[in-house]
This record gives C-alpha cells, structure tokens and sequence, in this order.
C-alpha cells in the first residue's frame, strides 16, 4: 500500500512512525511538505520521500492522507482536483464533511473521513472513521490499517455520528487531563509537594484506566465496588453528586458535538 500524505504536521508524524513500526517500507510512504526545515526532520527521522509541490509521483498512490489544517483544506485541494483518479483520500481534518470536501476535489468522492486523537501520538489513540458509500470494502481496509498503526478504531454509519467521536474522544483527552489536573492540586492542598502530587495523581488515573480497560465490568460497577458505605469515597463521591458532576461532563461532551458540527457549516461558508 502506497500512502502519500499531504501535510507533515505532528499528526502526520505520528502516522508514518506508526505504519513503518507496522512493517510498511518507508519507500512506501511520501509526504508533500511545504516547509523546508520539515521535510528535512521527516527525511531524517523516517527515510521518507519528501517534496515540497503536489506532482505525478507522489500522486502514485493507493491512498492520499488529507493531514492539513481544515482552514487551509481548500487552498491545497487545488492542484489536486483534476489530478487523482483512483486513490482513496483519507483526511484527518477536524470538522470538514465529505460533500465539502468531494466538492474542492472536483466532484471525487472515494472519500474517508477520520478523526483521530492526541494519544495517537504515542501509539494510543482512539479514531473514528466514515466512509462514502462509493469507497470499496478492501479501501476500508485500507483506510482502516493506517489509523490502526496508531491506536484503536471505530466506524460510524452516518457522517454527523464524527462530530460525537469529535466530542468523545477527539476532546475527551482534554477532560481526562482537567480531572488529573484537579487531583494534582487537591494533592498539593493536602500538603503533598509537586513531584508527589504529579506521581499520585497521573499514576492513580492511570491505574483506573487500565483497570477498566482489562475488566468486563462496566465503569460503574468498578466505581461501586471501590465505594464502602459510610467509607471515604463515598464521601467524595456525594459531593461529586452534590456538584452534578456526571450531568457537567455530559452537557460538555454536547456542547462538544454542536461545536464540532458548527465548526463543518463555517468550512463550508468559508
């Protein structure tokens, strides 16, 4: 599988780290990168063919990875719509839908949307993926090895279900992080110093996250059993409850979703 990706930005990086790990030969791989200085680093790290202008041999591909910024998606679909005729374009791009996107290109619609999240960067990220229906079951496959080279991946059956992963997993790095950053500081009130108020608190939502992650219980059930009654978690937990914690984390990932899907009408009007 031939892969060129447009865009050499963190994501990108990520990417190419993680299917040459999967055994994909660098000669396999090109990146379209307008920055010198980045096409230098990629070079030197991957062995990754680089240039920096869309041409014919780096469009010999099985499949175009759309990695740009979705506010400059459309400038640099410009010396791509009358050039692809066969590959599957996979874009990463926040928020940009397929009909917008399929527009820029010409009308081509071999189109798979992704979207990943920051722990893709260490090999642990959680992808969301929709295909156009014209996009063939061995492209899915296809689409599919690539954003596994970096992590886990779930596919949706309707395009507007991305703007839930968006708000789910795409931002929910962003919660876990303030809930950590909430248990540093309660350490540090509680008389902890820095050093063990950041061992206690990451290793401590690390431990839970993996506990969970090899249990066939629901979260739920694990948050029960760590409850004694009349014990100091439930203590904790009551004023959690009091606060409506749960309900705020749930009216958050909403507003997430709406965001995500206003953000794909502003892509569209610009």
């Amino acid at each position: 599988m031939r892969i060129t990706f447009l865009g050499g930005g963190n994501m990108a990086n990520a990417l190419i780290g993680g299917l040459l790990n999967k055994g994909i030969p660098a000669t396999d791989i090109a990146v379209i990168e307008i920055n010198e200085a980045g096409r230098e680093r990629l070079e030197h790290a991957y062995g990754v063919r680089c240039c920096a202008e869309v041409n014919a041999s780096v469009l010999d591909c099985d499949v175009l990875l759309l990695a740009v910024k979705p506010q400059q998606m459309r400038k640099a679909c410009e010396p791509l719509s009358s050039r692809i005729d066969r590959q599957l374009v996979l874009t990463i791009a926040a928020g940009l839908r397929l009909v917008d996107l399929s527009r820029w290109l010409g009308g081509y619609d071999r189109l798979v949307r992704a979207m990943p999240n920051t722990p893709a960067l260490i090999g642990a990220g959680m992808t969301g993926l929709f295909a156009h229906p014209s996009v063939a079951e061995a492209e899915r496959r296809g689409a599919e090895r690539i954003m596994q080279a970096v992590g886990r991946v779930v596919w949706v059956g309707d395009e507007s279900q991305i703007d839930a992963v968006t708000a789910i997993s795409g931002s929910g790095p962003a919660y876990v992080f303030l809930f950590i950053e909430a248990l540093h500081e309660a350490a540090l009130k509680l008389g902890f110093n820095e050093k063990q108020a950041r061992l206690l608190s990451i290793e401590t939502a690390l431990g839970a996250v993996k506990l969970a992650a090899q249990s066939d219980e629901t979260a739920g059930i694990l948050r029960e059993r760590v409850t004694s009654r009349g014990g100091t978690t439930e203590a904790a937990l009551a004023v959690m409850a009091q606060k409506n914690l749960k309900g705020i984390v749930i009216d958050s990932a909403s507003a997430a979703c709406a965001r995500s899907a206003e953000i794909g009408q502003e892509l569209d009007e610009s």
